[in-house]
């Protein structure tokens, strides 16, 4: 038997194992999505082709023996007609991207500035150099129930109208 396929498989398979890196999820909002901008690729293939073949014919005069190899080396470029991805569309993908981040540290800084673990691990040594300086103000959400409030305000402009569970949810100022 003939086990050459099969040893391959398993050298492709072992590669893949120590070369091979983990996959990490990506931030979808940070992401172009669809938005990629191509205008063309290039592809080289190199290909190779062994023939080996014996024609055996009834009459020996006519016998003959193939062995050809062939070989290519093959450089391809194509280019897109009607491609959207002009100077423009590039110059606004990079702002949109850039907003996008800008966005997200807008979010983050506030935390990042607040705790100093994260100021002191370097593993976040981007993040904080790209939030210092940076000052985000609290917001001070306010006390209590604003629908509350809304419901007992109702109810005090309005005496006449009876609510289902009419009670007051909030301290009585009457």
């Amino acid at each position: 038997m003939d086990y050459r396929f099969t040893a391959i498989l398993i050298l492709m398979l072992v590669g893949l194992t120590f070369f091979a890196e983990p996959a990490y999820p990506r931030n979808e909002y940070l992401n172009n999505g669809y938005n990629s901008c191509r205008t063309g690729e290039v592809d080289v293939r190199l290909e190779k082709e062994n023939r080996d073949s014996d024609y055996r014919h009834y009459n020996d005069n006519n016998n003959y023996n193939n062995n050809d190899d062939n070989g290519r080396l093959s450089l391809t470029y194509r280019h897109y007609i009607g491609s959207a991805c002009t100077k423009e569309f590039r110059s606004i993908q990079q702002e949109n991207m850039e907003l996008k981040q800008q966005l997200e540290l807008m979010k983050m800084c506030g935390k990042v500035n607040n705790n100093p673990t994260i100021q002191r691990n370097e593993n976040f040594a981007l993040l904080v150099s790209k939030c210092s300086g940076i000052i985000i103000p609290e917001n001070k959400k306010p006390e209590g129930s604003l629908w509350d409030d809304l419901k007992d305000n109702y109810k005090k402009e309005n005496p006449d109208v009876k609510l289902m569970n009419d009670k007051f949810i909030g301290p009585k100022d009457e």
